[in-house]
């Protein structure tokens, strides 16, 4: 299964409220079952975490990460979202990573955020904009939801 993380995930391994799922989740990448999908994007947020957020990656294999781009096509992508009012301008990043899983037809891209991507008002309004460019459906859920 190719599951994309955003920033939330890699923080909830060291979070009380999310840790148990979060720790499961990567126990599954430990064993193989999942492969990270990771973009420059998350990368890019990573440098302004604390030291141990930002290395945690370094913990897998190259064979269980995958890394991929913000091409302009999710730009673009990312950008109509906020037209189409789904999220506000604020939230540009947070449509970049919907745009990046998107884009590369992730099994499911999961995140802690209940504000600007688990949210089923949000869920709904990124796959209209999807569905009504001629791109797939995308999954979105929580960690414990995937388990």
């Amino acid at each position: 299964m190719r599951i994309y993380i955003d920033t939330s995930v890699i923080g909830g391994f060291y979070d009380k409220e999310f840790e148990e799922a979060t720790i499961e989740l990567f126990k599954k990448v430990e064993k193989g079952d999942i492969t990270l999908i990771v973009s420059e994007l998350l990368e890019a947020e990573l440098l302004r975490a604390p030291v141990h957020i930002r290395n945690h990656l370094d913990k897998y294999s190259k064979k269980q990460i995958e890394k991929v781009e913000l091409t302009e096509e999710a730009k673009v992508l990312a950008d109509r979202y906020i037209e189409e009012q789904v999220v506000s301008k604020t939230s540009k990043a947070d449509c970049q990573h919907i745009a990046i899983a998107t884009i590369y037809k992730v099994d499911v891209l999961v995140s802690w955020n209940f504000k600007h991507i688990v949210n089923l008002k949000r869920i709904r309004g990124y796959n209209s904009v999807n569905l009504k460019h001629s791109y797939t459906m995308l999954e979105i859920r929580t960690p414990k939801e995937i388990l």
